[in-house]
């Protein structure tokens, strides 16, 4: 069975994220989308609700589980015994980024962990977390970036009311 680990911090999950769940879920025949507990990072959902999001979005795609880790990658690849990572890549400064980080992976697994890069699709190519948490923050509309009760979720976060907009208005 040819297995696969998608790792993020997914705060909040996006359109870009879930275009590339999906076409790896169309490669491999398990993907476990994994939800990294960055203590760098101060993020505005705790992993139980990323994870519990994640499982929402994903419920549509049988070969998906989605789990949590902590730590290095590469020990948790290990421990599950997969041995391969997939990661979105939207320009070209994700890629330096990204290429850095997979050689490192690779180095430090012994050769076990492989980074398979997927292009992110053209009409999401400028989505970031980052983007949907400062645009919700000060009240802009986030419906062409994450799925429905995403939105609502993040709005919630900020204290602001959901209103979705209508059809017309989001085209």
């Amino acid at each position: 069975m040819k297995a696969a680990i998608y790792p993020g911090s997914f705060d909040p999950v996006t359109f870009g994220h879930l275009d590339v769940i999906r076409r790896a879920a169309s490669i491999f025949d398990e993907l476990t989308v994994s939800v990294l507990n960055n203590t760098q990072k101060t993020p505005l959902f705790s992993v139980e609700e990323r994870v519990r999001i994640l499982e929402e979005a994903t419920k549509d795609l049988p070969n998906v589980k989605v789990d949590s880790f902590s730590g290095l990658l590469i020990d948790y690849a290990r421990k599950k015994d997969v041995h391969v990572a997939i990661r979105g890549l939207r320009a070209i400064t994700d890629f330096e980024y990204e290429l850095q980080i997979a050689q490192t992976n690779r180095k430090l697994s012994g050769g076990e962990l492989d980074t398979i890069f997927l292009t992110t699709s053209l009409e999401y190519a400028y989505l970031s977390s980052s983007s949907v948490k400062e645009i919700a923050e000060f009240h802009g509309d986030i419906s062409q970036c994450v799925p429905e009760f995403v939105a609502r979720l993040v709005y919630e976060k900020f204290g602001h009311e959901y209103k979705q907009q209508p059809l017309a208005e989001r085209l």
